[in-house]
C-alpha cells in the first residue's frame, strides 16, 4: 500500500493515509457498474447520483482511487478538448461558439464542485502561457495557431498574443519571442482532486471497491476475482488502460507521458521565473512540454513519452537517466539558472489516445454501455465533461452536453474508428516522433542551414498532418 505514495509527487504530497478500501467479496445487483475510480468514473458517479439519488451505483477499481493517470498527470485543468478544431469544423459559427463556451467552462464547473463539496486541491485559475522561446520558428507556428483560432470564431478574450515584454510580466524564459495566453486553464494537485472526489462520491452513497480488478465485462455483468456485479449499465472508465479490457483497446491506445519535479525553489529563483499566480506554461515545440509552479514552490515539468509495441502498458515508471535528463535539458533551456537544480521526483503514466485523435463519449443503449476516453493527455478537464455527458446519456437526457459532435448516442462501440494492426501502429508512431525529435534538434541549433531548418519543419508538418 505504501508504494502507492511513490506513484507521483502528487500522491506523495497527500496528508491522508493510503489505506485500501475493502475489495468486492460478494455478488452485487446495481443499476450502474463503473470500472475504474479515476476521474471519468468518479465524475460519472458524482453527476449520476446528484441527479438521480435512487440509482444504485458501484465502482470497482483495480488498485486505488488515483492510481492511473488521474494521480499522475501534470495538473493542468484545461477548458479544451483534443482535436476540437476538427470536431467543430462542420458546425455553424453560432453552434461552434456555443460548443467552445461549453469547453471553456470546464474549469469553472470543477471549481463549483470543489466549493460545494469543500475540496482543497490547490486550484488556481490563472491561465496558460504557450511560449515561443527556444528558436524563432516557434513564434511563426504560434502566430499561425492564433490566427487559426480566430478563424474558428474565438477572440482576444479567449486567446491573445503577448509580446516578450508582456510575457515577462508573467513568466521570464530565456530568448523569448512572445507567447499565446489563454485564461481558460487552471492548475491543481491532481491527486488531491481524485482522492477528494472519491470521498465525495462515497458520501453520496456510492461504494468503491479497491484492489478489485475487472477480469471481464459483457452486457449486464462485470466479473471480478471473487464476485460478479449484475447491472443495467456498464461504464468502463479505464482510458489509458483500455487494452486491459477488450475490445476497448481497438479504439484507444496507451501512450506514456513522463514528468519530473524539482526540490522546492527559493523565492529568489521564482523572482527570476515568475508564475506568481499559478499559471500553466508550455514551450512551442512538438515535444509537447507542460509545466507549473506547485503550491510548495516546486517546478513540475513534463514532456511527451513513448508508445510500446502492441499497445503494452508501461508498468514501471522509474524513469531512466536519459528520460530525466531530456526533461532537465528542456526546462534548462528555458530557465538556465535551473540546469543543475536537484530533481526529487520523477514519474509517468499511461494515457489514452483515440484513433484520429478524436475523443469520444459513447452510449450503446442496446448493450447498456457508456464509455468516454481518448482524451490524449488533456483528461483532467475532459474527464469532467465526459462524466457529465455519460450521466446525461444514461439518464436519457437531450441537452447541450449530448448534442456535441464528440458524442455518439445509441451507437455501438464498433462505430468508433479503430487503430490499424501492428506493426503499422508502432512504425507509424515512431516515425512521427522521430520527425519531431529531428526538427527540434535542427531548429535548436542556431548554426543549422536555412534549407535544413525548412526541410526538418516541412517533414514534421507532413507527419503531424498524417497523424491526424
Amino acid at each position: 500500500m505504501q508504494a502507492w505514495r511513490t506513484i507521483s509527487l502528487w500522491m506523495d504530497q497527500l496528508d491522508e493515509p493510503l489505506d485500501a478500501r475493502p475489495a468486492l467479496e460478494q455478488d452485487l445487483d446495481v443499476d450502474v457498474c463503473i470500472i475504474g475510480a479515476g476521474y471519468t468514473g468518479l465524475w460519472t458517479a458524482y453527476y449520476l447520483k446528484r441527479q438521480a439519488p435512487h440509482l444504485r451505483i458501484a465502482i470497482v477499481e483495480a488498485q486505488t482511487a488515483g492510481f492511473g493517470a488521474s494521480g499522475r498527470n501534470g495538473g493542468w485543468l484545461m477548458g479544451n478538448l483534443l482535436g476540437e478544431d476538427r470536431l467543430l469544423a462542420t458546425l455553424s459559427p453560432q453552434q461552434r461558439r456555443a460548443s467552445v463556451d461549453l469547453l471553456h467552462g470546464i474549469p469553472d464547473e470543477v471549481h463549483a464542485v470543489l466549493q460545494r463539496e469543500n475540496l482543497d486541491c490547490d486550484y488556481r485559475k490563472s491561465g496558460v502561457l504557450y511560449c515561443a522561446a527556444r528558436y524563432p520558428e516557434q513564434e511563426r507556428n504560434l502566430r499561425a495557431y492564433l490566427d487559426d483560432l480566430y478563424r474558428q470564431g474565438m477572440n482576444a478574450d479567449d486567446y491573445r498574443w503577448l509580446k516578450p515584454e508582456q510575457l515577462a510580466g508573467q513568466l521570464r524564459v530565456a530568448n523569448a519571442y512572445g507567447a499565446v495566453f489563454s485564461p481558460h486553464v487552471a492548475t491543481l494537485n491532481p491527486a488531491k482532486l481524485v482522492r477528494g472526489l472519491a470521498r465525495a462520491v462515497e458520501n453520496l452513497g456510492v461504494p468503491i471497491f479497491e484492489n478489485t480488478p475487472a477480469l471481464d465485462w459483457q452486457t449486464g455483468n462485470v466479473r471480478t476475482a471473487n464476485a460478479s456485479v449484475r447491472c443495467q449499465w456498464v461504464v468502463p472508465a479505464v482510458e489509458g488502460y483500455a487494452t486491459s479490457l477488450p475490445p476497448l483497446g481497438r479504439h484507444q491506445l496507451p501512450v506514456q507521458s513522463l514528468l519530473v519535479a524539482t526540490e522546492p525553489l527559493p523565492e529568489s529563483a521564482w523572482e527570476q521565473i515568475g508564475l506568481s499566480q499559478g499559471q500553466a506554461f508550455s514551450e512551442g515545440s512538438r515535444q509537447v512540454t507542460y509545466g507549473q509552479r506547485t503550491a510548495d514552490n516546486r517546478l513540475v515539468f513534463g514532456a511527451r513519452g513513448s508508445y510500446r509495441f502492441g499497445g503494452r502498458l508501461r508498468e514501471d515508471f522509474s524513469l531512466s537517466d536519459s528520460e530525466i535528463e531530456l526533461r532537465r535539458y528542456l526546462f534548462g533551456e528555458l530557465f538556465p539558472h535551473l540546469k543543475q537544480v536537484r530533481i526529487t521526483h520523477s514519474w509517468g503514466g499511461n494515457l489514452g489516445m483515440a484513433r484520429r485523435f478524436r475523443p469520444h463519449m459513447l452510449c450503446d443503449r442496446q448493450r447498456g454501455l457508456a464509455v468516454a476516453g481518448g482524451y490524449g493527455g488533456e483528461g483532467v478537464g475532459a474527464s469532467n465533461l465526459g462524466g457529465r455527458t455519460l450521466a446525461a446519456l444514461i439518464l436519457g437526457q437531450h441537452n447541450e452536453l449530448t448534442a456535441q459532435p464528440w458524442v455518439h448516442d445509441n451507437r455501438p462501440l464498433s462505430s468508433l474508428a479503430s487503430w490499424p494492426p501492428e506493426p503499422c501502429r508502432w512504425l507509424g508512431y515512431n516515425a512521427i516522433i522521430q520527425s519531431f525529435v529531428h526538427e527540434d534538434r535542427t531548429l535548436a541549433n542556431p548554426g543549422s542551414a536555412p534549407w535544413r531548418r525548412r526541410l526538418a519543419s516541412g517533414l514534421a508538418d507532413f507527419m503531424e498532418g498524417f497523424m491526424h
